[in-house]
């Protein structure tokens, strides 16, 4: 509902400019907003207009006008003035507050909508009526984007994003939480996925530049009909998630090139359990330093390049062949060999999703 700080603005800037004086009260007689106080205009004349039939009422040099939604009584507006300049001041101070009720209404309507689209709590028909009443195209390529910030900073990261995207191209911006702001991106056909991307690295680069906001952003893939928003959304809240568990160098991570990840994230924590007891037995490789992973990592980039990895790490090849030699002696497993050094691989990635597990308490 539209504030009384919006209508005291609204009335204040009529009456700079006509000179009337101007109150709005509820439909119980209680002072909402106003230009002077009107100790004059009693309550129970307030109340008694508001139960009658007429949309306005002289009382002296008093004009009394009904401010309503779809026929509802919402407000009684008080015009203070003499003839009909004052009447007409407050006809017109009626038709600004109504359309900023109508304006304020839609407003909190479409928020409320896609915040429920998103959740999943809206039945196939609710989509398309409510959708219809709200303007809301519902055939438009769309993908949903999160972008994780810190609580206290959402208001500034949902204003920037205000400023970024606007909602008379098809864009809205919401939250469904507090840790979050989510971005229902509408986009043109056929739109690639460097244009996605893209647009994920403006939104960081631009909170980092404007708000000093370090972020991270998610995204799902393109649906094209209203009702698979949600779709979107839960996949870009899987690559928020997998994104943190695996890839935390990145700032940007969509759903589509999570890759084995992805699968890594779905599947049954006792599956995982078993899997690395098999692969490790009890000695999971917890104790590994940050040179012996740093090691391996540039050894995986590297396609199992003994020598372009010694190079890179400005390392003699005897010194990483030692390190290499050294995991194999621990875990069993020489990643030389490619089966072995998928399975490693893939072994950490699963340490990392049992480790993630543990500390969100599962």
């Amino acid at each position: 509902m539209i504030s009384s700080q919006i209508i005291q603005n609204s009335i204040e800037e009529l009456k700079a400019i006509t000179k009337v004086e101007l109150c709005v009260y509820d439909v119980n007689g209680t002072f909402v907003a106003g230009t002077i106080e009107m100790p004059e205009i009693q309550t129970n004349l307030i109340a008694g207009f508001a139960e009658s039939p007429a949309d306005s009422q002289v009382i002296g040099s008093h004009y009394l006008l009904k401010i309503l939604d779809e026929g509802e009584l919402l407000y009684v507006l008080v015009a203070k003035g003499q003839g009909d300049n004052a009447y007409t001041v407050g006809r017109i101070a009626v038709c600004q507050l109504q359309n900023l009720v109508i304006a304020y209404k839609e407003r909190f309507d479409r928020n409320n909508f896609f915040q429920n689209l998103l959740l999943d709590n809206l039945l196939l028909i609710d989509i398309y009526n409510r959708a219809k009443k709200l303007h809301i195209e519902t055939t438009m390529p769309r993908a949903v984007y999160i972008i994780e910030t810190k609580m206290e900073k959402d208001n500034i990261a949902t204003e920037l994003l205000k400023g970024m995207f606007s909602s008379q191209s098809g864009d809205h911006i919401t939250a469904v939480d507090e840790s979050n702001v989510i971005l229902i991106k509408a986009l043109q056909e056929n739109e690639s996925q460097e244009f996605l991307e893209q647009t994920a690295n403006t939104i960081v680069d631009m909170m980092n530049a404007e708000a000093m906001l370090s972020v991270k952003v998610a995204f799902g893939t393109v649906v094209q009909e209203l009702k698979d928003v949600s779709k979107s959304y839960k996949e870009a809240k899987m690559a928020l998630d997998v994104g943190k568990i695996f890839y935390a160098e990145r700032n940007v991570n969509a759903y589509n090139t999570l890759g084995i990840g992805r699968l890594i994230y779905q599947l049954p924590v006792n599956l995982c359990r078993i899997f690395i007891r098999e692969i490790f037995g009890d000695d999971v490789p917890e104790e590994l330093d940050d040179e012996m992973l740093s090691t391996i990592n540039k050894f995986f980039e590297n396609n199992l390049n003994v020598s372009e990895t010694s190079r890179q790490l400005f390392v003699h090849r005897n010194t990483l062949v030692y390190r290499i030699e050294k995991l194999q002696k621990s875990t069993g497993l020489d990643v030389r060999t490619f089966d072995d050094a998928l399975t490693f691989k893939i072994a950490l990635m699963v340490v990392n999703y049992m480790k993630y597990l543990d500390t969100m308490e599962y």
